[in-house]
């Protein structure tokens, strides 16, 4: 049995079953939470842009962009929900030896489920099935140290989430994940040095590139097979060999985003806080500031002298040094802690001056099932030593609807609009995918 084969199976009998409720609750949580991340980049820059180049749009599938109630064909809404969902780096979080953000998955399913008339409860499971197959990708095997981003695992799962959600036959299932692969392996660079507008909507391409390619394989167009076992295929060329394993639900250990920053900085952030409340002026108290932290996390967000003066939003929510300065300074980062302004403040930029971050061996075989930190601040007087292993929203100190909510009205700043998306979303299995886009486009951009 090929790789292909063994996707096809899992996705179309994960489609057959019910889900336990456990389950069917947190996918839920994190439609939700894609949304209110979406409605906080709706007027961000790349959206714009997207929407600018992009539209009008037509197509033989057709739906709706987010909070515009302006109809795409669907791959070009998946593209432009897609970018909204991801650009402010605030949606849910996976972590193994690949580290990713499974909600990516989310608009392309939603984009064909809408166009289609498919109901919510099938959404639910073609969910599942792209977190378990991204999630299963990402245990498997890394191929960040190869040089391509992990968004090339989004091509698979949303492929196979997208086959899954209508119900392809096996010949049509497989050509999906052919034509959603073969084209869609996505370069590191992405994320290295000076990060740009296409970090926050590689993913989105990838998805987008998964739409297209359904729409032609669910009409019989074919494409190039055994894609992992070939000649010329993903085993030999991207990753080498490996299986997959679905025995684990990989939902259950995706985590929620506390703060709109790379999740390796998440604990930095809480451990920052902390120490925060500590200072009464941190830029004239702080003489050194010492930071412990794991290797996957170092190479992701510290190493690059970039890191250190980023000049994009998009390095400076991928930057440790810049975070901790931020929120040492700011406190909690929000979606604006990354504007001109604050990439130019000479308060910040001298915190960061102080910081020296290090590896911690300790800390490297924690991860990833914790997500260790330790911040040493020194001033003349004291200093002040904070740790923090787990987050709130990781797995281990979940998000519940209230911390939810909390977070959607950070977004939204509207209890009622919160609340109707929030109970849309509890109720999303018992309604259609159209019905849950009109309540989510009653919230206006």
């Amino acid at each position: 049995m090929t790789l292909a084969e063994k996707i096809y199976e899992y996705g179309i009998q994960s489609m057959e079953k019910d889900l336990d409720e456990k389950t069917i609750t947190e996918i839920k949580k994190r439609i939700v939470d894609s949304i209110f991340v979406s409605y906080g980049a709706r007027k961000a820059e790349p959206v714009k842009i997207a929407m600018e180049s992009l539209l009008p749009s037509s197509g033989k599938i057709k739906s709706r962009i987010y909070f515009y109630n302006k109809k795409a064909s669907a791959d070009v809404s998946t593209f432009i929900n897609g970018c909204m969902t991801r650009y402010l780096d605030y949606n849910d979080t996976y972590l193994s030896k690949e580290a990713l953000h499974p909600s990516d998955n989310i608009p392309p399913l939603i984009a064909v489920g809408e166009g289609l008339d498919l109901d919510g409860k099938d959404l639910i499971k073609s969910i599942f099935v792209a977190y378990q197959v991204v999630g299963a990708l990402s245990d498997a095997v890394s191929i960040r140290e190869r040089g391509w981003d992990h968004v090339t695992y989004i091509s698979i799962s949303s492929a196979a989430g997208l086959a899954s959600l209508t119900r392809l036959d096996k010949n049509k299932f497989i050509h999906t994940l052919n034509l959603g692969i073969n084209n869609n392996i996505s370069l590191r660079q992405t994320r290295a040095g000076e990060l740009s507008m296409w970090k926050g909507c590689t993913a989105a391409n990838a998805s987008r590139n998964s739409v297209f390619a359904f729409m032609l394989s669910s009409h019989g167009f074919t494409g190039p097979g055994p894609i992992f076992e070939g000649e010329m295929g993903f085993f030999k060329q991207v990753s080498g060999e490996f299986d997959l394993d679905f025995s684990e639900n990989r939902v259950l250990k995706t985590m929620i985003k506390n703060h709109p920053v790379e999740y390796h900085a998440m604990s930095a952030v809480d451990a920052a806080l902390k120490i925060k409340g500590r200072l009464e002026n941190p830029v004239s108290q702080v003489k050194k500031i010492e930071v412990d932290t794991f290797t996957v996390a170092w190479k992701i967000i510290a190493k690059d002298p970039e890191k250190y003066r980023p000049k994009t939003r998009e390095t400076a929510d991928h930057s440790m040094p810049y975070i901790i300065a931020y929120t040492l300074i700011y406190g909690e980062p929000t979606p604006t802690s990354y504007s001109d302004e604050f990439l130019n403040d000479k308060n910040i930029l001298s915190l960061i001056d102080k910081i020296t971050i290090n590896v911690d061996k300790e800390f490297d075989k924690l991860y990833p099932e914790y997500l260790p930190v330790r911040i040493k601040v020194y001033t003349d007087k004291n200093e002040y030593v904070e740790e923090v292993m787990v987050p709130k929203g990781h797995f281990k100190n979940p998000y519940d609807w209230e911390d939810l909510k909390s977070k959607g009205m950070k977004l939204l700043k509207d209890e009622e609009k919160v609340n109707k998306i929030i109970s849309a979303g509890r109720d999303i299995d018992r309604m259609s995918i159209k019905e849950f886009v009109d309540v989510v486009n009653n919230v206006k951009a």
